[in-house]
């Protein structure tokens, strides 16, 4: 009788355990681990994103710093476009992740993108240094949209495609795809840190076109750097089977008789299960794999709901942070000030100096107790940095309270653009205490919507990951316009005068950490009853 190597694993070739199921090379053929992946694919990856999040933070940092100076608009209307541009950027890898997860893949929507986002900055460069006119106007804001096109492909794309390089089947490559998200944020602060503590000296100080030109620059190394790796990388499969879109959209409009399973969660969804007699008679029939793929995807709305809060809070460090900082002390040392969007830095200087002690000392010590590949699960870290998110409010808001008084004491409340005789540094601990909180969450959610997804959609979920960032620039937009209306009524000053001593930040930071906190509670109730979608993780309980 026939047998198979399957029946007797120890005499199963070492060469078949080096192939690497479900992904194959640039030629189309099998990959092994010992020649392709890895480390090795995934530091040309994360070398992209460090130059991809050097262009972004070239633009996003000192917007707000643009559109009051050269633009001449009002504080208000400029945060208000921040945050519709900044929203519409995080919102657009929904398209990015779609196109790729159905139509060119990852590898090729990468190329497109990024193609799209030099062309943006390029035109951006020029739109700065044309004389103010309605020209530059609307040449800047097509160039700014269309760099968040660009971004919208890459952003998604470039993270799923390095986590793909890694192999979540195998224990070691399972341990080193949690750690890659960790280095994966360690890289993007390290171009952000770059941008806030160079770049928007350029800006403020030097030229807006050179301080523009030298992103479009950096992305097209970083397009040379990309496929330069081409080789290397581990290219997913994508099997005869019908889009998962098609899947999950079959699932939800499906009705049928329950199979004698039962199911807890979402018991709605087993009406698009027959009985397996029927399965010939009905082509629509959705298998129970189906339908715990549409539940998998299902279950992450509340998650990505309850998280809104804390995105409303990151909308702050571009925007309200920034102007804040500009009316205090920036000395550094005679005759050289700090620009006010260089205090972001901290943030990322944070971030640089927490993620090597959460990998290198933090998980291993909690693995230990846990027995979790990361330490810690990945909502338990998305919750913790949530509560750190409100304690970074509480301390802004402070903080915000001294910088008025500071202002009432000397009698600079009615001279706006007078230096309220307070260092910049007391804005610190606001800073560094949102790059922890970053460190938990971010990289949390990263690791969260890769993770429980189908394997097709981890574009998609990525992009559902930047979506919450999306929705929160927009939130905090629409916050700001009520609170705006509100305050301002019956001519009362707004707590968003220009007139940063008579307004009322303060005020609007404890709300913001109350809304965090109300946040952060509804997240505990659902994390505590979510089920992981085990297909494609190695953990064990909530």
């Amino acid at each position: 009788m026939a047998t198979s190597l399957e029946e007797y694993p120890e005499t199963r070739s070492p060469l078949l355990d080096d192939v690497v199921d479900g992904a194959v090379d640039y030629k189309g053929h099998q990959v092994h681990r010992s020649t392709s992946g890895g480390w090795r694919s995934a530091s040309f990856i994360i070398g992209v994103e460090v130059a991809e999040r050097f262009a972004y933070s070239g633009i996003s940092s000192n917007l707000i710093t643009f559109l009051t100076g050269p633009l001449g608009e009002s504080t208000v209307t400029a945060a208000e476009n921040v945050n519709i541009w900044s929203g519409t950027a995080q919102l657009l890898p929904l398209l990015g992740a779609f196109v790729a997860d159905s139509f060119l893949g990852r590898y090729r929507t990468i190329i497109v993108a990024s193609l799209l986002y030099i062309l943006g900055l390029g035109l951006l460069t020029v739109s700065a240094v044309l004389p103010f006119s309605q020209l530059q106007i609307l040449l800047f804001f097509f160039s700014l949209y269309l760099a968040a096109v660009g971004q919208g492909g890459h952003k998604p794309c470039v993270q799923a495609f390095g986590a793909d390089q890694f192999d979540g089947q195998d224990p070691e490559e399972c341990k080193a795809k949690s750690s890659f998200f960790n280095w994966w944020y360690f890289g993007i602060c390290a171009g952000s840190l770059f941008t806030v503590s160079i770049l928007v000296y350029i800006q403020d100080n030097l030229s807006w076109g050179l301080g523009f030109g030298i992103p479009c620059v950096v992305m097209v190394l970083a397009l040379i750097i990309f496929v330069s790796g081409t080789r290397t990388y581990r290219y997913s499969v994508k099997g005869e089977e019908e889009s998962p879109f098609v899947r999950i959209g079959k699932v939800f409009e499906s009705r049928g008789t329950l199979p004698d399973q039962s199911f807890e969660q979402f018991k709605f969804l087993n009406k698009a299960l027959l009985a397996p007699d029927d399965l010939e008679k009905n082509r629509k029939v959705c298998t129970i794999a189906e339908v715990e793929e549409a539940k998998a995807v299902l279950r992450l709305f509340p998650i990505w709901a309850t998280c809104s809060a804390y995105a409303i809070v990151y909308a702050q460090s571009t925007t309200f942070f920034t102007k804040q900082g500009a009316t205090m002390d920036r000395t550094l040392v005679p005759g050289f000030d700090i620009p006010a969007a260089s205090l972001q830095s901290f943030i990322s200087l944070a971030i640089l100096m927490i993620i090597p002690i959460y990998d290198r000392i933090f998980v291993p010590t909690a693995r230990a107790f846990t027995r979790e590949p990361s330490g810690i699960t990945m909502l338990q870290r998305i919750g913790t940095g949530m509560f750190f998110c409100i304690i970074s409010m509480v301390v802004a808001a402070l903080v915000e309270m001294k910088r008025l008084q500071t202002a009432k004491d000397y009698d600079l409340v009615d001279l706006p653009s007078a230096t309220i005789p307070m260092s910049i540094w007391w804005l610190v601990p606001q800073y560094f205490l949102y790059g922890l909180a970053d460190v938990f969450t971010m990289v949390g959610l990263q690791e969260f919507f890769y993770d429980q997804v189908p394997n097709e959609l981890r574009s998609m979920g990525l992009a559902l990951y930047l979506s919450i960032f999306g929705v929160g620039h927009f939130l905090s937009s629409f916050l700001i316009f009520i609170i705006e209306e509100a305050t301002s009524w019956g001519g009362h000053t707004s707590w968003f005068s220009d007139n940063l001593n008579l307004a009322h930040l303060d005020y609007f930071y404890w709300l913001l950490a109350a809304l965090c906190a109300v946040g952060l509670l509804a997240y505990m109730y659902f994390a505590k009853s979510y089920i992981y979608n085990r297909a494609s993780t190695i953990s064990t309980q909530i």
